[in-house]
């Protein structure tokens, strides 16, 4: 009998497993989302950074990880008072976690600095979510290049 309620157990986490992966699955394919990176730690040089999907919600960018099983967001980013300081190309060890075409944005916030990675074609769209922030709201960025 005992070894039935071990099989049991393993069956409801296995199926509790697929049914998170699921709910990921419908997360990422909804319309607003994009591939990006998210540095989370800055204790070493070009290392620290965190795979993911962005999803647009209203004012707010709400980031996932990838190798992470929470339903939850990692981040969120709210666009108001959200301001890119700079941008750069991946340089050293971070050409090991992205892809050398990619933009790292140095971003500030009221909540703290962040940067965040992503594709150039991707910049341009956060660029424009950026900028769209209703009348009122200080979302801007200071460089352009």
């Amino acid at each position: 009998m005992l070894v039935l309620e071990w099989i049991g157990v393993g069956v409801l986490i296995l199926l509790a497993f697929v049914a998170i992966l699921f709910v990921r699955r419908a997360l990422m394919a909804g319309s607003g989302t994009i591939r990006l990176s998210l540095r989370v730690s800055t204790m070493l040089d070009g290392r620290g950074w965190s795979p993911g999907i962005g999803r647009f919600v209203g004012d707010e960018l709400r980031f996932y990880r990838f190798l992470s099983l929470a339903i939850r967001p990692k981040r969120r980013l709210s666009r108001n008072g959200l301001v890119v300081e700079r941008r750069r190309k991946p340089e050293g060890q971070e050409l090991m976690s992205m892809p050398a075409d990619w933009v790292i944005l140095r971003c500030v916030s009221h909540q703290a600095p962040v940067e965040i990675a992503m594709a150039k074609s991707t910049v341009t769209g956060f660029m424009s979510w950026l900028e769209a922030a209703p009348p009122g709201a200080v979302s801007s960025f200071l460089a352009t290049h």
